[in-house]
């Protein structure tokens, strides 16, 4: 099991920023990715980056790529999003994800979830 909690979420303006934390329960060096999805609107869940350990690349949606920065404190069992340039389009639910692969088996974990709403 895997317990995961948000923090950071809020009203920003555009061209603002936010820095979303999430916490893990257990060390974010036994899973096998961590990341951020949003769900904005009237629209579907989304990626928005991930990074898969062990690997050096972080992947980030292409609506996202150099403004948001995937971040990964292993000390603290903790993972980052600073959000820069936000638009208002970025205005959505983000959740935190934790895929725990034990054997073959891959686990889904997700956090409650921190709106950000990006508007004037």
């Amino acid at each position: 099991q895997v317990h995961l909690v948000e923090s950071g979420g809020g009203l920003v303006q555009p061209g603002g920023s936010l820095r979303l934390s999430c916490a893990a329960s257990r060390s974010i060096l036994e899973m096998y990715a961590m990341g951020w999805y949003r769900q904005g609107p009237g629209k579907q869940r989304e990626l928005v980056a991930v990074f898969i350990t062990g690997d050096d690349d972080t992947n980030y949606a292409n609506s996202v790529k150099g403004r948001f920065t995937l971040s990964r404190d292993n000390a603290k069992n903790t993972i980052n999003l600073q959000m820069n340039s936000l638009k208002p389009e970025d205005t959505a639910v983000y959740y935190c994800n934790a895929k725990y692969l034990v054997g073959i088996s891959l686990t889904n974990y997700w956090g409650q979830g921190t709106a950000v709403t990006v508007s004037s």
